[in-house]
């Protein structure tokens, strides 16, 4: 009673002295204690793999699989390290008597090391003072030491027994907390290195060998019962390639790629290592490609190598680690066999060197970074690379050069694609080979891509997805070493047509595009930019009478804010929404729209989105069967309210007597300058001085022929006159030309024909409120007579002729449809100088 009472003491003090700080193998004995708590005290619950001796103080996901590496395992109940059954009491109510450690390898089932220990003499050693921690081999580990280990033990006697053990035992006690990961201890026989890995899922293990029953203290010291006889290490990675010759032609990659020196280096690595076996099953064409490429060969052998430790014994189920290339592999287990991204491949495991462990393996493992892009397409994109291979566009895609591949899916061709015409398909699928290599991070909002077949893809970036016109990306980019391959959910359909030429084409938005042109708006249809329209068809105005267009049509402000309701500044497509939740949309017209996509529909204000991602080169149409109208907003005239009530029956409109719309400045309509090179010639010198002068001087050289005439452009300006006076054999020729107010434009030509650049100024601008006005058209009208064809007629007197004849009609033209306008204010019009033409040579 007295020595069990001693050894209870001992133990208590022992372990809270060692309770400061826990290890992951303590934090698992704890758990599993929890688990066993209705068997009694101090009872353990484990897991054994089924159809092997395997225990193991399991994981939770372990645990709740019921399964280990794969394989089932069922549940056993055991005290738990440093207690005893008692007869007559449930659980494991009594402390192991403590012990020297010679003595406690019995106690422990570690019998055979107990019987090596007297044969070599160490038994003294191991009965008598001081303080050790041994790692002792369990029966289990003996019996199933490989033949010729066993051989050579016997063969070398006592010796070879002694140095063996001692090779096991550290001069210092060392619990479980003690043994941090990545530690080296030195043992006794010749201060030859212990490398420990303790590691997360409660696994230690010393070279590899599993501590499978630890923390039995003695009174001098602690034993530790392991899977496995530890045997001395090779020195480095790169000292097993070099002797192993089922490794040399990993030797041969390793000194090409110039890492051999890595694989000396004092760390702790993981080599995955491919026999000449594996070598020999990639194709040749391959792996001459790769030898060819020291940095892909670098890539390859990186990838091979993982920059932690990773024993056989301590894979429990499938974990991803880094590799030393930057891309992930899996190392999971199935029974006693290691797999790598789930395939058996080891073939002989858990060769210890000083700075890690090799694995042989019966496969190359293939890093997307030593592959070319095309071999990068997956099974979910095969009609795809089929399809590239088969209209023989891969011929485009050699090894030297880098693009990107946007590779759709699978499901986007559907029957109606696959009957194309092969030459329209081509066309289609050239859309998806980007010429540069972009990868993910590299995109950008409005970025242009140009594609094999010269088109540009507009690249649109939304707070949860990356879209490329109306197709947007999924996940699963892949980087190969010439390019990226990013997969889409659909064909990718560049636009050919304006916002405008869309719905012209269309025949269903007359009424919308009849009153955006009462409004002054029909510009921004047509203009560059980005914008999302949602467009009301024909049958959304069907309860309105002609009368009461009329009235919407009389009220400028009131239409323009109706309209402008409808468009967004930016593309929105139903793919880049954020499903499930409410993306608010600002308008042109300031208040902002509620747009909803579930279930690959959109939603607008609550109204269904019949038809959407109707793609044109400056935005994104989506249909709407209504008008739509800011909730929020009040409306001040009655017979307005009437009117929104006929074309919005989906909200309550509130009525505010006086309440009027405010003017909104067309600040969004663009005005752009243009300039057209032909070829190289002259310089054309464009001259802006305040914002309402403009001048263009042109000059053009050559013998040329003779047109005169005059013509007055009406409308709200004072007198706009076009004077244009073109001289056979003259000097110079001087064209001037008045537009508005104080705006001119005057052209001079000189010597002989050779103009080769234009420049036309336009100016684009609907009439507004401020008083502002429009010139855009009539710019163009009195830019219309391309004087670029007029310098090519030299020696050619009946095309000067038919030429001179056709710009006289158009000007004519032109002049009776501005004489039938309405008639300048008296007083208003301005005298323009006529332009001199003497024989004298021009200064």
């Amino acid at each position: 009673m007295i020595l069990l009472f001693t050894a209870t003491f001992t133990i208590l003090v022992l372990s809270s002295l060692d309770q400061v700080e826990s290890s992951a193998y303590d934090k698992i004995v704890t758990h599993s204690r929890i688990r066993a708590k209705n068997e009694g005290p101090n009872v353990c619950a484990l897991q054994q793999v089924m159809g092997t001796k395997k225990k193991y103080f399991s994981t939770c996901s372990n645990w709740y699989k019921k399964s280990i590496c794969g394989k089932n395992a069922v549940v056993l109940y055991e005290c738990c390290p440093g207690y005893m059954k008692l007869d007559g009491h449930r659980g494991c109510p009594a402390v192991a008597p403590i012990d020297t450690v010679y003595d406690t390898l019995d106690l422990v089932h570690a019998k055979i090391t107990q019987q090596y220990s007297d044969l070599s003499k160490l038994r003294e050693e191991l009965s008598g003072a001081g303080s050790y921690t041994m790692f002792a081999p369990s029966d289990d580990a003996w019996e199933e030491l490989d033949p010729e280990s066993k051989a050579h033990l016997v063969s070398r006697g006592n010796t070879a027994h002694y140095n063996d053990l001692i090779y096991h035992i550290v001069n210092k006690r060392l619990l479980t907390k003690d043994l941090k990961n990545d530690m080296t201890l030195n043992s006794i026989h010749d201060n030859h290195d212990l490398y420990i890995n303790h590691y997360s899922n409660g696994v230690v293990t010393v070279n590899c060998a599993r501590i499978i029953h630890a923390n039995q203290v003695a009174t001098n010291g602690v034993v530790h019962v392991i899977d496995r006889v530890i045997s001395s290490v090779h020195p480095t990675i790169m000292d097993v390639i070099q002797t192993n010759g089922d490794l040399a032609t990993l030797k041969i990659v390793a000194l090409t790629a110039g890492l051999q020196g890595l694989l000396r280096e004092s760390r702790h690595y993981t080599l995955f290592a491919p026999t000449n076996e594996a070598f020999k099953n990639l194709d040749r064409d391959v792996l001459d490609r790769l030898m060819r490429d020291t940095t892909v060969l670098q890539a390859l052998l990186k990838y091979h190598l993982l920059n932690s430790v990773q024993c056989s014994e301590a894979i429990m189920a499938g974990s991803v680690y880094g590799t030393l290339e930057g891309s992930n592999i899996e190392i999971g287990c199935d029974g006693e066999s290691l797999t790598v991204n789930g395939i058996k491949m080891v073939l002989k495991k858990d060769i210890f060197t000083r700075n890690g462990v090799i694995h042989l393996i019966d496969q190359v493992l293939m890093p997307d970074s030593a592959m070319q892009v095309t071999e990068l397409i997956g099974k979910s994109q095969n009609i795809f690379r089929d399809m590239v291979s088969q209209l023989g566009l891969s011929a485009a895609m050699q090894s030297e050069t880098e693009y990107t591949i946007l590779a759709p899916l699978n499901g986007a061709f559907s029957e109606e694609v696959m009957s194309m015409d092969e030459r329209l398909l081509k066309i289609i699928l050239e859309n998806h080979i980007v010429k540069l290599r972009i990868s993910l991070s590299d995109l950008y909002n409005g970025q242009q891509l140009e594609t094999l077949g010269g088109k540009l893809l507009r690249v649109f970036i939304y707070r949860t997805a990356v879209c490329i016109e109306n197709a947007c990306m999924v996940r699963g980019s892949r980087e190969g070493s010439n390019g990226i391959l990013h997969l889409m959910r659909s064909l990718i359909q560049p636009p050919e047509t304006t916002i405008y030429e869309q719905l012209l084409k269309d025949g269903h938005f007359k009424i919308f595009l009849s009153l955006m042109e009462s409004a002054g708006l029909t510009d921004l249809l047509k203009q560059e930019g980005l914008y999302t329209l949602f467009a009301p068809i024909d049958a959304a105005f069907e309860t309105l009478t002609e009368k009461d267009i009329a009235l919407l049509k009389s009220d400028i402000n009131t239409l323009r804010t109706i309209l402008l309701y409808h468009f967004s500044n930016g593309v929105f497509i139903n793919g880049g929404l954020e499903g499930g939740v409410t993306n608010l949309l600002k308008t042109i017209q300031g208040n902002s729209l509620q747009v909803l996509s579930v279930n690959n529909s959109i939603h607008v204000n609550s109204v269904e989105v019949p038809d959407f991602d109707l793609m044109a080169s400056n935005g994104v149409v989506h249909v709407v069967k209504t008008i739509l109208y800011p909730q929020d907003m009040p409306v001040g005239r009655e017979d307005i309210l009437v009117l929104l009530k006929k074309l919005n029956r989906y909200i309550q409109l509130k009525f505010v007597s006086g309440y009027t719309y405010h003017e909104i400045p067309l600040t969004f309509i663009k005005r752009t300058i243009t300039t057209h090179v032909i070829e190289k010639g002259p310089e054309v010198k464009v001259e802006t001085g305040e914002s309402s002068i403009t001048k263009v001087t042109r000059k053009i050289k050559g013998d040329l022929s003779v047109i005169k005439d005059r013509k007055v452009v009406g409308r709200d300006r004072s007198v706009t006159k076009v004077r244009k006076v073109v001289g056979r054999d003259a000097s110079v020729t001087k064209v001037t030309r008045v537009i508005g107010g104080d705006q001119s434009i005057t052209e001079v030509a000189e010597g002989k024909p050779s103009i080769t650049k234009i420049t036309r100024f336009t100016e684009t601008h609907s009439s507004s409120s401020d008083g502002e006005l429009d010139t855009e058209g009539e710019a163009k009208r009195l830019m219309g007579p391309d004087f670029s064809k007029i310098v090519t007629l030299k020696g050619s007197p009946d095309l000067h002729e038919s030429e001179s004849e056709r710009i006289t009609r158009i000007i004519k033209k032109g002049r009776s449809k501005k004489h039938a306008g309405k008639r300048q204010p008296q007083g208003s019009r301005q005298r323009v100088r006529p332009v001199r033409h003497d024989s004298r040579p021009s200064q």
